[in-house]
């Protein structure tokens, strides 16, 4: 027998070597030792609501009478020379078809595509200037998970748990709910990239199982635990040990041990009280307001439990995602339909348990939509100025940050790129951006790149 500092020392390529990463990860240290806690936190989890598709800007957050005026017009006698579409396919000018009306206390537009993300006006700090480098869904998806438009670097839910590691021992850093769609891109909007393969997001789905693969092929505990016991061994004999793979094999290994209880339990709301279930929509004769509701409910369940980034993606209500390039308003609708409620109750019940105040909830799609129209009664891709928001976390509450032009078109005042909503998001955790790096192709590699400023008008 030897104390648990003697078993580190001398199997210091081995397990011991994953036993420390743990370690450092608790105590606020990426696995690497570097310390990542470099100012206060004013977050200790990130929820993403992902708008897969790209939520319009002008038909939601971001008014523009001027869309009213000049309805039905040539866009390029109205606005001007226009930036090349996805499509090539310019109609006219498209005004709105939800009224917009100034919201709660701090008077903020938000329009009746969303009525009950509106009574919660006063928790949101609107970001009206978002912008993207690309103009099709797949780049675009990679650019807002990744900070990167190329396939296979790490998402930010992947940095997040290398750098802060996960609150909880039974659970991943990064978890996935899994609505229904999986965005342009696939899985690799969730991959780890060149990061240990420990730290890639693991998809949950609402549902019986939870997670593939979740419930044990062994017939009693006992024996799977022997069949750990004997594959602990055989790794110990394994030359490779010490090896990034072969390490984050064995903790995936473990993780999905401590998961099979603990996931089935999280999953199940059935506990929850009739008024909770009401709140999150659970009882709606939409079938998809239930999906994304119970997404919303599980993401509040996993911040109480310690989890730090939670991803949910939309469910599929028949229509192209929000990806509206006909029939704007009943696609629109549909989605909205989808995951307003929820997503308003989640605000609500965050800020009733207190855990708001900790936890960031971010509202976004990789790309906004043109003010004209595609056709006739659609909106084609616009990377140039589009919306999101944020809530809780340490952002300031019933705020507006940013504009776009007086056709919704282009950002004009306070520009935001990925790679600040990417450090403002690390910045809140407490965390540098420019400190989180990992050595890969001989260079420090990092979630913003050379790139990145803290958006500063959005901080609490």
């Amino acid at each position: 027998m030897f104390t648990r500092r003697e078993m580190l020392v001398r199997t210091a390529n081995g397990f011991g070597a994953v036993a420390l990463a743990s370690m450092l990860a608790e105590e606020g240290r990426a696995a690497d030792g570097k310390p990542v806690n470099h100012h206060p936190a004013r977050a200790k989890a990130i929820i993403f609501l992902y708008m897969d598709g790209g939520v319009s800007q002008v038909d939601s957050f971001d008014y523009k009478p001027l869309l009213e005026k000049h309805h039905g017009e040539d866009p390029r006698k109205a606005i001007g020379k226009l930036e090349p579409t996805q499509f090539a396919n310019v109609g006219k000018v498209l005004k709105s078809p939800w009224k917009f009306q100034k919201r709660g206390d701090s008077g903020m537009w938000v329009s009746d595509l969303f009525p009950h993300i509106a009574e919660r006006a006063d928790d949101l700090a609107v970001i009206r200037s978002m912008t993207s480098k690309f103009p099709e869904h797949t780049s675009a998806n990679y650019f807002l998970h990744t900070g990167s438009g190329i396939q296979g670097r790490p998402s930010w839910g992947a940095w997040c748990g290398y750098g802060l590691g996960s609150g909880n021992k039974d659970l991943p850093g990064f978890i996935v709910i899994n609505g229904g769609l999986i965005p342009p891109g696939g899985l690799d909007n969730f991959n780890s990239g060149f990061l240990p393969a420990a730290y890639q997001g693991s998809v949950f789905k609402p549902g019986n199982p939870p997670v593939a693969n979740i419930a044990r092929l062994e017939p009693t505990d006992a024996k799977q635990k022997a069949k750990l016991d004997l594959i602990r061994k055989l790794d110990g004999l394994n030359p490779a040990r010490g090896e990034d793979e072969v390490e984050s094999a064995i903790a995936n290994y473990e993780t999905a041990y401590r998961m099979q209880t603990a996931v089935p339990e999280l999953m199940d709301v059935s506990k929850e009280t009739k008024e909770t279930k009401a709140l999150y929509g659970l009882d709606s004769r939409y079938p998809h307001t239930v999906t994304f509701g119970t997404q919303c409910l599980v993401a509040r369940r996993l911040v109480e439990r310690g989890a730090r980034f939670i991803e949910l993606t939309c469910p599929h209500v028949g229509t192209d995602r929000w990806d509206q390039h006909s029939d704007l308003k009943n696609g629109h609708e549909k989605n909205a339909r989808a995951v307003d409620q929820p997503i308003a109750a989640l605000l609500e019940d965050l800020k009733r348990t207190g855990l708001l105040d900790s936890t960031l909830v971010v509202f976004a799609g990789e790309f906004g939509r043109t003010p004209f129209a595609q056709g006739g009664d659609g909106r084609d891709h616009n990377q140039f100025g589009y919306t999101i928001w944020l809530a809780g976390g340490g952002v300031k509450p019933g705020t507006v940050y940013g504009a776009t032009d007086e056709w919704g078109y282009k950002a004009v005042q306070d520009k935001v790129e990925m790679h600040d909503l990417h450090a403002t998001m690390l910045h809140l955790l407490g965390v540098d951006h420019t400190k989180l790096t990992f050595r890969f192709g001989g260079r420090d590699m990092r979630l913003t790149d050379v790139h990145g400023e803290v958006v500063k008008g959005v901080l609490a």
